[in-house]
């Protein structure tokens, strides 16, 4: 370890063990595993319901709570997926594939203890190629200018749009969708107003908080309501004891481990890939070279550990393009530049050398959150269980009142719980037609960044667009992005193409 970075851990040890910074990261995380064993909810509905909340705390404490929420979900969507058979969030989908069926032969307790070393370990690796690459990212990207960063920005959310499951039309019609949302309020240079439709509310443009509640928080409520119900769960086969693997437990089990984590790493910095493909891609990767596959969905032990671990270390490595470049690569990260933002902090490059008690403070609180997950998670599982039978016709009204409370306190407007409501029927409507709201939330939040670094670019080049092809690293994300559009699009044409021979033959 060299001496700048030896000086940079320490610098974030002292910010992270503040004691107001230790118990919003124990918040946070024993929140998201809370969250994580709900099913229905998950991490993006509760970052947006909990917004309002980081108005009234210091920048890094707020980030450190929310990164715990969204991390601490990893550990806790495997406990359902196992003991329950329904994933609490959607990358602890993968889970429900063996560890069901390892509940089901009494081997639950190993399945959920294997599963947090997994996590850890693939959490850990995470953490560590954030504090190696993360700086060397932002020196590389302190040398972009204007037509650069509008190019990134293109690349990212085009990236988001078709790499991320679903059709690549419908994900760049959300994402124009998101832009136009963006637009909404006073002109940044002449101050006129656009699409704000006489209210005087919409000037300051549409409230992040307010968006996110409602294509999120509402929708997710709506959309539960009828199809999630209270399990009847037992806590047969799941004591310490249990817990205990046997040693050709662990044989099988490091190696996808770090498969797993190797996996989840890489694609965890990619735009719109995340913990949920990762999972899935590492999962595939063990059924492929394993040598007894049949034994895959019947509870192999290397399919729940690498899946585990890769969506794991995904969730600690989407930090990197996000804190580096301010580019958010889902929106849960876009919820998180946004908490930045209204305290006055732009990510980027400039980030880690301008505030490196915050960016090191962060990445510190990684390490004592994914510690705080290992010991809280075992010993929980009895609460969690009890916390499963919750009627949900009591849990939901309940996510309304503090939704409606939370946004109503960020301004004290009448108008942005009305806008909630408004954007939850919407959001539900768009849920019903099969758009994924998340690449219209990247899209409000780099809309803004987009246009102000599109009208610099064209200001420096008077006019002439061929500035976003003379410069090379413009050039060369722009053909990167046509690529990807090109291959996003002919993916959901084949996909079409396939789908109709065998609708045909069904009918």
């Amino acid at each position: 370890m060299d001496g700048a970075l030896l000086q940079n851990v320490i610098l974030g040890l002292e910010t992270a063990v503040d004691p107001s910074n230790l118990v919003f990261c124990f918040f946070g995380v024993f929140l998201g595993m809370a969250i994580g064993v709900l099913p229905g909810i998950g991490p993006l509905a509760t970052i947006s319901m909990l917004f309002p909340i980081t108005f009234y705390l210091p920048p890094t404490t707020a980030l450190i709570m929310l990164a715990g929420i969204y991390y601490g979900s990893a550990y806790g969507g495997s406990t359902t997926a196992i003991l329950l058979n329904v994933p609490g969030s959607p990358s602890a989908a993968v889970a429900c594939l063996d560890g069901y069926p390892m509940a089901r032969q009494g081997r639950a307790g190993i399945a959920l203890l294997l599963t947090t070393v997994g996590s850890f370990i693939g959490g850990s690796i995470g953490i560590i190629l954030m504090m190696l690459f993360s700086p060397i990212i932002a020196e590389i990207a302190l040398d972009f200018g204007p037509a650069e960063y509008f190019s990134l920005m293109v690349l990212g959310l085009v990236a988001a749009s078709t790499i991320s499951s679903g059709s690549a039309i419908k994900g760049l019609a959300m994402v124009v969708l998101g832009i136009l949302f963006g637009l909404v309020g006073s002109d940044i240079y002449t101050g006129a107003s656009r699409y704000t439709f006489g209210f005087q509310e919409l000037y300051d443009g549409i409230s992040l908080v307010a968006l996110s509640m409602g294509l999120f928080g509402i929708v997710e409520v709506i959309a539960s309501i009828n199809t999630v119900k209270g399990g009847t769960v037992t806590r047969e086969g799941v004591d310490f004891r249990s817990m205990i693997p046997t040693r050709d437990d662990w044989r099988r089990s490091w190696l996808p481990i770090l498969r797993g984590t190797g996996i989840g790493s890489f694609i965890g910095t990619l735009p719109g890939a995340g913990a949920l493909i990762s999972s899935f891609i590492a999962y595939s990767v063990e059924k492929r070279i394993s040598r007894t596959p049949e034994q895959f969905g019947k509870g192999a032990l290397e399919g729940i550990v690498s899946s585990e671990s890769a969506n794991n270390a995904a969730d600690q490595t989407a930090f990197i393009p996000t804190m580096t470049l301010g580019i958010p690569g889902s929106a849960t990260m876009a919820l998180m530049i946004g908490v930045l933002i209204i305290h006055g902090i732009t990510p980027g490059p400039s980030f880690i050398t301008e505030r490196p008690d915050m960016f090191w403070g962060l990445v510190m609180s990684f390490w004592i959150g994914n510690a705080l997950l290992v010991f809280l998670n075992i010993p929980l599982i009895g609460l969690w269980i009890k916390l499963l039978t919750v009627p949900y016709r009591i849990l939901y009204p309940a996510i309304l009142m503090f939704i409606c409370i939370g946004v109503y306190s960020v301004q004290n407007l009448s108008f942005d719980v009305w806008l909630v409501v408004l954007l939850g029927a919407f959001g539900y409507v768009l849920r019903v037609l099969d758009f994924s709201p998340a690449p219209l939330i990247l899209g409000f939040v780099l809309g803004p960044m987009m246009e102000e670094n599109f009208r610099r670019a064209m200001l420096m080049s008077r006019g002439d667009f061929s500035i976003f092809l003379d410069r090379p690293i413009s050039a060369g994300l722009m053909v990167v992005t046509v690529l990807l559009l090109v291959w996003g699009l002919a993916t959901g044409l084949r996909r079409r193409a396939g789908i109709a021979p065998r609708l045909a033959a069904e009918d």
